[in-house]
């Protein structure tokens, strides 16, 4: 089982994964910028899961899970930049720029992850996934139809965060380079319009035809 810190673990996404890295096995510790946040979450989850601030939580990990909203994106990786070390570090940040949540607005870097590799530096081992999952659906704990696209620049990271998120009952799937990430950063945009347009509760992502791809849970 794996260490995983999950940074900005109180907001609705990073809470969902949480959960599921919780009852998957894997040691939790929650960080927020409000030690008393972090700790109200953690006890939610359960008495083996610790809490912190973001800084501190980052420090000794397998896995560092960014989930805050993109207002916070560079503060946030600025708190945990030099704690990190050798972790994985794993960013779901989305560029939504209120109130124009529907249309696409990449950042001048091209996505929030190449925002986030110039935040963290070259050393350190980024990927980026979870840009497509409603978290109110990920919080059910129950199956959710929709694939995680893991982008990065190391193998070896990628590859070992496609087989947490499969741990967790859910389809990982390597899909490239680190730039690649702006597809499925653009792509949410399009999902909540099409959530809005089709009263769809929590649309998702699908891809078909992939016989090799790893099994769910």
């Amino acid at each position: 089982m794996a260490k995983v810190a999950v940074v900005g673990g109180t907001g609705h996404l990073g809470n969902a994964i949480a959960k599921r890295l919780v009852k998957a096995g894997h040691e939790v510790t929650i960080g927020s910028r409000s030690a008393d946040s972090a700790e109200a979450a953690a006890r939610e989850l359960g008495e083996s899961v610790d809490f912190g601030a973001n800084a501190d939580v980052a420090a000794g990990q397998d896995f560092v899970l960014v989930a805050v909203p993109y207002s916070a994106h560079a503060s946030t990786l600025a708190d945990i930049r030099d704690a990190v070390g050798g972790a994985i570090v794993i960013d779901t940040t989305v560029p939504l720029v209120p109130p124009k949540v529907m249309r696409v607005q990449l950042p001048a870097a091209g996505s929030a992850a190449m925002e986030a590799r110039d935040h963290l530096g070259p050393e350190v081992k980024l990927v980026s996934a979870f840009h497509n999952v409603a978290a109110h659906r990920l919080a059910t704990g129950e199956d959710v139809d929709c694939d995680v696209l893991v982008f990065g620049d190391d193998i070896e990271a990628r590859g070992a965060t496609v087989d947490l998120i499969c741990g967790i009952g859910m389809r990982g799937l390597a899909a490239g380079a680190l730039c690649n990430s702006a597809a499925a950063e653009a792509l949410t945009s399009i999902l909540i319009f099409l959530n809005k347009t089709y009263a769809a509760d929590g649309a998702g992502i699908r891809f078909t035809g992939l016989t090799k791809a790893p099994p769910i849970g």
